[in-house]
């Protein structure tokens, strides 16, 4: 036991230091970060390893599992591992043993597995227990002449070990098996190369050290020898600049299309075989997303795929329909699946410190490692032969006074008076003195006389030679030139990865004639698109035909006429807006319920579309103007619109209960007409509106009685000779001259424009309409009609209209204007019903 007293609690709060806690948090998680970066998710830019693969290369290196030695189980591997230098879990070693045994994912595997490492089918590797290894034998190249003072050691996790910082690393392995990893606040992602090409660069980087990366690159620009990434999976690089990028500034993206070939092209059994896919492309994932995306309609043409891959290679052949377009089925594959983007991030870590590098400095970091070991080698080398040179030295001399140097042993009381004899008489060293007690007297033939003078001559050769290397940097760095040619020689391969250059395939959208459509979505979210012509116009007080039908419980939500080339502005009652390419809208038949939305829309649940506007629509100095259901309105610039993702964006601030009604876009010196569903509108300059942000909630536009609400928008000039159009619930409608309704100061209870009573029920819809536009209608349940604006009366304020669509335990969803065409279809007759 102890003999000291415990201490005092005085004593012991004296021990404590008061700290402010966001330093303490900051200090901490600094401390945290660095050693997830150091110490685990960046490779270093010498070797190009992180520390767990390091670890598990000199691991095995200590147990003797090299290139030519039998396979080990890797349970073994990693329990080495994990017990001597890397104190994590074991399933993240195996993890990294088995990665650097996978050839798809390494250009130039480090270990040799024999079980099942995993597959590019994302196949998980079978466990530790099942699985064997050993090192590759360019692996062995990474560890060469590590026990010869090549690189430092530091104590490992529990100091009873010494581990090396860094590997000699007699290949660029940084370059050649590339890295990626996540570290906190950063990220690397470099891809690999091939050995020749890397070679070569180290090789040109050594001969012409003020070259710039552009001598290095091989291109329209450059006659340098590296091509670009060259992946463990073939596949080939779209363009030029990306590579540029990545090898001038540490970072790029590149465009990277699978291998594939059309056969039969043209003809009805025509199919597209792909034989290499993207690096790190998970190809069982990859065919069933294709193979969602034909079952959803995303992709026509495709009758079947199948994976004919073996061990030989990957081979999915996708088989085209009868009379399908290759080329529309060719590029919507490259576009969607076929092609991806690798992200560069030249990433490593120098000095310890994580920088990021361009193709020369990256090779300039593994050049002067290379010097730095091969100068240590050199040395160490040279140590060892100055000591053999001098023992040979006392040799000699003892063959050359050998009945005198026996005399004096034999006549010596031990060991140390010999010795001390030998020192004394021929002035000889402790270390020769040493060798010549222990020499036995076999040695001492004239034979073995003129041995040892070879040796001597030999090793004194060396020396010289040594000497030379280190007092000339040019004959250091030609020792480094030849062993990157014997590495280029036992390793070099041809390339895998080719370029294509980016020939402006024909889009899908170029294939796509252009057709004005109907776009219907539903509540429940789904969405298609089919031909306008598909619905003959009718004459007012028609059934129309069936457009969609509903799964039970769904409804219409909204119906649009576009053109299949429009990029449009959906404008959602939740405020949010996005972008929409018509022609990825699937086109199906009249009865077919339709796609899910996500598909094309990434909406949230109850979010329905509410207006849409024609990107092509948004030039110049011109105003989304915007109006809620609780009779908010706001003005903001299109240019706040240029950038829409793919989740989109927000148009407006919602108040709760509030949601967005309609959209119109304005030029600023227009009027907006507010339509209410209780018949009500106001009419006002649309400067009462101020310009606002886009996510600014707006002003009030109109007094609303009781539980009214807003039903619509619409913006006019002045002299605007145009009818405003409004349509009920239960399929009623009137047109009014706009000029009928006054201009009045915003925020009014505004006129009544059509009576709302029992028969009418509330309104719909209101829009601006000429004498020659068209008008398609939808019912909640899936009843479309098309009809001519002249069909419906014209008549003044304050009036019930007349039957627009004929409803039976129905009512109207959604209106939508249509500009009529010159070549109009005569109207049907209103007997034409329901299919």
């Amino acid at each position: 036991m102890s003999s000291e007293p415990e201490p005092t609690p005085d004593e012991v709060a004296q021990r404590v230091r008061n700290v402010r806690i966001e330093d303490e948090m900051e200090q901490s998680y600094i401390d945290y970060a660095m050693s997830v970066i150091v110490g685990r998710a960046l490779p270093d830019a010498r070797d190009g390893l992180k520390p767990v693969q390091r670890r598990l290369l000199y691991a095995m290196h200590d147990m003797g599992v090299t290139s030519n030695a039998g396979h080990r189980k890797s349970s073994n591997i990693v329990g080495e591992t994990m017990g001597n230098y890397h104190p994590h879990g074991d399933a993240s070693i195996y993890d990294a043993l088995a990665r650097m045994a996978q050839d798809f994912s390494l250009r130039y595997p480090l270990v040799d597995g024999q079980g099942n490492f995993g597959s590019v089918d994302g196949d998980p590797p079978a466990a530790m227990r099942y699985t064997e290894a050993r090192m590759a034998s360019i692996a062995e190249e990474m560890l060469s002449d590590i026990g010869k003072d090549t690189v430092d050691f530091e104590a490992n996790y529990d100091d009873r070990l010494t581990e090396p910082s860094v590997l000699p690393a007699a290949v660029p392995n940084l370059l050649l098996n590339g890295a990626s990893g996540i570290a906190v606040g950063m990220s690397t992602n470099i891809p690999p190369h091939n050995l020749r090409e890397i070679v070569d660069a180290a090789i040109h980087v050594i001969e012409n050290p003020e070259c710039t990366v552009r001598d290095l690159i091989h291109g329209p620009d450059g006659d340098g020898p590296v091509k670009g990434p060259d992946f463990p999976t073939g596949a080939n690089i779209v363009g030029r600049e990306g590579v540029y990028d990545a090898y001038t500034t540490g970072r790029g993206k590149l465009r990277v299309r699978a291998e594939y070939e059309v056969e039969n092209r043209g003809t009805d059994d025509a199919r597209i075989v792909v034989t290499e896919l993207p690096y790190q492309e998970n190809k069982a994932r990859r065919i069933q997303r294709i193979a969602d995306d034909v079952n959803d309609g995303r992709i026509e043409g495709i009758s079947d795929i199948r994976d004919e891959s073996d061990r030989d290679g990957i081979r999915v052949v996708i088989e085209m329909k009868r009379g399908a377009n290759v080329d529309v089925v060719e590029n919507q594959l490259i576009e969607r699946h076929l092609e991806n983007t690798f992200g560069v991030i030249s990433l490593a870590l120098v000095d310890g410190e994580p920088r990021v590098l361009n193709l020369k400095e990256l090779l300039e970091e593994y050049v002067e490692h290379r010097r730095e070991v091969v100068r240590r080698r050199t040395q160490y080398d040279l140590d060892e032969a100055e000591d053999r040179a001098h023992i040979l030295e006392g040799r000699l001399q003892a063959l050359q006074n050998v009945d005198e140097v026996v005399e004096l042993i034999r006549d010596s009381e031990d060991r140390d008076a010999a010795k001390a004899g030998l020192q004394s008489r021929f002035e000889m060293s402790e270390a020769q003195s040493e060798h010549i007690v222990r020499m036995q007297l076999g040695s001492l033939t004239s034979m073995e006389s003129a041995e040892v003078e070879d040796e001597y001559e030999d090793v004194q050769a060396e020396i010289e030679r040594l000497t030379a290397i280190l007092d000339s940097a040019e004959r250091l760095d030609g020792v480094i030139v030849s062993e990157l040619e014997e590495m280029k020689e036992t390793y070099g391969d041809d390339r895998r990865t080719s370029f294509v250059e980016n020939t402006g395939h024909v889009t899908r959208e170029d294939l796509i004639p252009e057709e004005d459509v109907v776009v219907v979505v539903t509540e429940s979210d789904y969405v298609k698109r089919m031909p306008l012509s598909a619905f003959d116009p009718q004459h007012r007080g028609g059934k129309g035909i069936i457009g969609v039908r509903p799964k039970e419980g769904d409804r219409v939500s909204t119906a649009f006429q576009a053109n299949t080339h429009d990029y449009l502005m959906c404008f959602t009652n939740h405020g949010q807006v996005y972008r929409l390419k018509v022609f990825e809208i699937p086109e199906m038949g009249r009865t077919a319920r339709g796609t899910s939305a996500v598909n094309v829309l990434d909406l949230d649940d109850g979010e329905e579309i509410t207006a849409v506007v024609n990107c092509e629509e948004l030039e110049g100095d011109r105003y989304l103007a915007m109006a809620t259901r609780g009779g908010y309105v706001k003005r903001t610039a299109v240019d706040a619109f240029e950038n829409i993702h793919s989740g989109g964006i927000r148009a407006i601030r919602l108040e709760d209960g509030d949601a967005l009604a309609d959209v119109e876009l304005t030029d600023g010196e227009m009027d907006l007409v507010i339509g209410t569903r209780q018949g009500m509108t106001i009419r006002f300059d649309e400067n009462e509106a101020r310009s606002m942000g886009r996510t600014a909630r707006g002003v009030n536009g109109i007094k609303l009685q009781g539980d009214d609400r807003v039903a619509g928008l619409v913006a006019t000039h002045g002299g605007d000779d145009r009818d405003l159009l409004t349509v009920t619930r239960n399929g009623y409608g009137k047109r009014t001259p706009l000029t009928k309704y006054r201009r009045q100061s915003r925020y009014g209870k505004g006129l009544i424009d059509i009576k709302t009573d029992e028969r009418n029920g509330e309104v719909v819809a209101i829009n601006a309409v000429g004498e020659d536009d068209g008008l398609v209608i939808m019912s909640d349940k899936g009843q479309i009609m098309r009809t001519e604006v002249a069909e419906v009366s014209e008549v003044g304020r304050n009036t019930k209209g007349v039957v627009v669509m004929r409803l039976d335990e129905d009512w109207v969803a959604s209106v939508d204007v249509v500009p009529a065409a010159e070549d109009e279809p005569e109207l049907e007759d209103t007997a034409a019903t329901a299919e």
